[in-house]
Order: C-alpha cells, then structure tokens, then sequence
C-alpha cells in the first residue's frame, strides 16, 4: 500500500514531463510510420523543449548563497517562530520563480516564499511560522527549489542544518481557583504577586535610594525624622505537588482535544498560579519516564516546570494509584496535592485517602472521560466528596478560567469548601 501511495505522488510530481515524454514517444512512433513530416518536427520540438527546460531547471539551482537567522529557540503555543533569510546569487543571469521553503515538522504548513533574483542580486526577508502544538521541533534546513516555465524539472537545494525548537504549553490564568491549604500554623493566601512584598511587615529599615515609595513607614517617619522603609518575611505556605496521569490506557480523545493535552494545559496554568504567588511548587507526571521535580520556587522552577511539560506524552503503564503509593512518602502533612487525571477508576481514591490520614491536603481536577469521547464511564464523586477532597470537573472544549473556579466544583463537599476560601480584597 505504501509503494501504491509513493507511486501515486511520483506520478502526481511528475505528470507534465510523463505528458511531454508520452507525447514524444507516440510523435516519433507516427514519423516512423507514416514519414510525414510534421510528427517529425513535433519530435524534434518536444525533444528539444525536454533538453532547455531541463538546462533552466538545473541552471538555476547554482550559484546560490542563502543564510538564515533564528530569533528564539524556546517558544509558547500561540507564538511566532520568526527567522530572517537572506538569499543571495552569484549568477550574472536572473533568476526567476525560486521557491524557497523553511522545513520543519511542526504542525501546520511550511512557510514558503517564491522570489525572483535579478543578476548578482540579494534579498531579505522574514519568514514566520506559528507553534500550534507543544512539543520538541526541528525547524530547517531551508530548501530552494527551481523549476522551468512549463513545470516538467525540479530540483532542490538545501542549505544550512536544522535547529531544535522547543515550544511550551501556554498557561491560562485562574482568577478563581483555590485548593485547600495545608496544616501548616498561620498559613494563608499570598496576596502581593511578587517576589519582595508579602502581607507580613517585619521591621522597619532606613531608607536607601532605589527602594518603592509605597514601602516607606510614614508613622516611623514622623518619629524618627528621617525616612524609613518596611521590611517583609515570607508567609508560612506549604509544598504544593501537581500530579500529573499520564497512564495511557486513562487518555481519551485525539489531539488539542485529547485529555492529554488538557491535563498539561492546566499543569502549565497551575505552575502558574502558584509561582507567580512565589508558592513552592512540585511536579510528578509519571509517564514513559517519570518526571518528578521537588517543591520549590521561582522562575528558574517555572521554566523547567514548562520544559517537562513540553516534552510529556501520555505513553506510561503505570496506573495513577500506582503511582501515588510509590511516592506517597514525599507528601506530608505540609504538602497540598492536586491531582489532574482523567481515569475514573475508584482505587486511586483510595490511595489518595491514605494521604490525607498522612496529614496531606488534597484536590482533585477529573477529566470528564465522556467529553473526550470515552461514555459509559461513572467519575468517583461520591468517594471524593466523603474523603473531603475538593473536587474539580473539566469537560472537553472549556474554559479553564472558569471551570477551575465555582463553575467545575463537583460532590456534595464543594459548597463547604468554597466556604474556606479567603475573602478577595
């Protein structure tokens, strides 16, 4: 089947030059017949069309110079991978309809560029190509194919190497998400999205040039006579774990609409949340290899949080329960863990029980299985609920924003939780 496919795609490259030779072979068998000499003469016309369009084809495949420049080899979904061409001709003759094209297997088509070089000419442009789909890429070499006027030869030329693209998830923003906090004494929301101003006001420090407005203490100001500044500590806040499943027999779904690619959608947007708030933030997805990364916070944490992401394929063997019982010694009664699968198979709330009589805080965020096209399949929201996790429903083709708030609770424990939430200032 794969050499009937590869047949029919030469024929479809080639169909005017196998015209023009059928033409060919049925003028000369006709001037051999009959003598007659106008099949002659359309023999010798398509033989010597032949001969110059192959000559053009090939001519204008030589002296050619082509450099490119890449902008960024890290990239998120959504981005444009941009890149500069510069192509250049040695020739002293035009050249003209060059198809220049950026190979790559990114989703989506090559871009393309058809130019015309005038004698010993240069042109520059900027060529795009937009990253539809997480994942590790290869963009280029750049290939330049010349042709004839009547479409019967190509040839193709590349030059420079390929480059490796990484293209990460894109994560969304939860304006409404929360997860139940740890049993850890005085821990609460952090409210200040920064690294350097928390709720909590420690002491007080003269003031230094450089320092925010905003921070100066004017009582101790007015007291002291000189200007002061406050100083912050940290809020007392737990590990926060994302466990990603990436068992392959609980996926459902194909491509950007696969539980796959939703389960790393809110990894991402988790990770987010929670560093942007300078949380401490853990990732276990355990797929063909499993990835696990202890708590931890910043943006050098985020950026290797993404690249796991970007690379993570629902292809383990290992079922989720599987997985939380072998590593359920990293979460203690300081850890919040939030499990992001779509199985619906009651033994991993089980296992996830046993973490909660460890002292472990937990929520849940399911997949429903029958959205991503698997029906018949009954969620364990009953076991959930009973347990005290908090537990999230998201549906295929929905907004995260929202569904990881008020509108995706799920179980009978969902309005008492919601309760807990501190107020929004």
């Amino acid at each position: 089947m794969a050499l009937i496919r590869a047949a029919f795609r030469w024929f479809y490259q080639n169909h005017n030059l196998i015209f023009v030779f059928a033409a060919l072979a049925a003028m000369s068998a006709l001037a051999a017949i009959s003598g007659y000499w106008f099949f002659f003469r359309a023999a010798y016309v398509l033989g010597g069309l032949i001969v110059v369009c192959f000559w053009w084809a090939r001519s204008h495949r030589a002296g050619l110079e082509l450099t490119i420049e890449r902008a960024e080899d890290r990239l998120q979904v959504g981005q444009q991978a941009e890149a500069r061409v510069r192509l250049k001709s040695h020739s002293a003759w035009t050249k003209l309809w060059l198809e220049v094209e950026d190979e790559t297997d990114m989703p989506g088509s090559a871009p393309r560029t058809v130019v015309t070089l005038p004698a010993r000419g240069t042109r520059n442009w900027k060529v795009s190509m937009q990253c539809r789909r997480r994942g590790v890429f290869q963009a280029g070499p750049v290939s330049v194919v010349t042709g004839d006027p009547f479409g019967l030869f190509r040839f193709r030329r590349t030059f420079g190497e390929s480059h490796r693209l990484i293209v990460l998830p894109r994560p969304e923003e939860l304006p409404y998400f929360w997860a139940p906090t740890a049993q850890l004494p005085g821990e609460g929301k952090v409210r200040q999205r920064t690294h350097y101003v928390t709720p909590n006001a420690a002491a007080v420090r003269e003031y230094y040039p450089g320092d925010s407005y905003n921070r100066i203490h004017w009582r101790s100001t007015a007291r002291l006579g000189r200007l002061m500044v406050k100083t912050f500590e940290m809020d007392p806040t737990s590990n926060v774990w994302l466990l990603l499943d990436l068992e392959a027999a609980a996926q459902a779904g194909e491509g950007d609409e696969s539980s796959e690619e939703y389960g790393v959608r809110i990894a991402a947007s988790l990770a987010h949340h929670f560093l942007q708030t300078d949380r401490m933030v853990g990732l276990l997805a355990a797929g063909r290899e499993t990835v696990i990364m202890d708590p931890t916070r910043g943006s050098a944490q985020y950026q290797r949080v993404l690249e796991a992401l970007a690379v993570a394929e629902a292809s383990g063997s290992q079922p989720l329960e599987h997985v939380i019982e072998a590593e359920g010694r990293r979460f203690g009664r300081h850890t919040t863990v939030i499990v992001i699968t779509p199985s619906a198979k009651a033994e991993w709330v089980v296992a996830l029980q046993t973490l909660l009589q460890q002292g472990a805080r937990a929520a849940a965020i399911i997949l429903e299985p029958e959205s991503f096209g698997n029906s018949g399949v009954a969620l364990p929201l009953e076991a959930l609920s009973a347990s005290g996790v908090l537990t999230y429903v998201v549906p295929c083709r929905s907004d995260l924003s929202l569904m990881l708030g008020p509108a995706g609770l799920a179980g009978a424990a969902a309005e008492r939780h919601w309760t807990e939430i501190p107020s929004r200032a």
